[in-house]
């Protein structure tokens, strides 16, 4: 895989890593403390994001001018959000609780490795997606429109449109009915 690396420890990532840290940090206080989910913090911090979100804390990101969320999002306690690269969630997208999506991976070349290079490829989720809880989704991969992901997948490659995907690796086990 010939990838464009990076250096995670370069001034400007670390700074841009310390920005969105303090931001999800006021966010999740303020939630906790006041039961006010001030999404202004969060719309300064995304690259983009839609109406009516329903973000729980701990919430986390990596720098947040990567994410790009739909209308009606809902992210459950605890999501982690990796937006080394671009993260786009479509519209209508339900997330459980303790979801990870990962855009940034270690190269493996040992030397460049230990000299703190990573990479990072984007990830996509169409609309009305549901991710069941502690899932995990890496770097790469696009989810169809109207799929759901069973709790405890780990999401390695694409899964198509309207179809029900679990496992380690996660695939697909059947297309989901609908009533129209």
């Amino acid at each position: 895989m010939n990838q464009k690396t990076y250096n995670d420890l370069d001034s400007d990532i670390v700074a841009a890593r310390n920005h969105a840290l303090k931001a999800v940090r006021k966010y999740n206080l303020i939630v906790y403390q006041e039961s006010f989910y001030d999404y202004s913090i969060l719309k300064k911090l995304f690259g983009s994001i839609g109406t009516n979100p329903y973000i729980e804390p701990n919430f986390y990101c990596e720098f947040g001018f990567n994410l790009h969320i739909g209308n009606n999002f809902f992210a459950n306690h605890d999501v982690i959000l990796m937006d080394c690269a671009s993260i786009t969630i479509g519209n209508d997208v339900n997330i459980a609780p303790k979801v990870g999506i990962y855009t940034v991976n270690h190269v493996e070349d040992p030397v460049k490795r230990a000299h703190h290079q990573i990479y990072a490829t984007p990830v996509t989720i169409g609309n009305g997606v549901w991710i069941g809880a502690g899932v995990n989704i890496v770097g790469g991969v696009t989810i169809g429109d109207n799929a759901i992901i069973g709790a405890g997948s780990v999401v390695t490659s694409d899964i198509p449109a309207n179809t029900v995907a679990v496992g380690n690796p996660a695939h697909p086990i059947r297309k989901i009915k609908t009533t129209s």
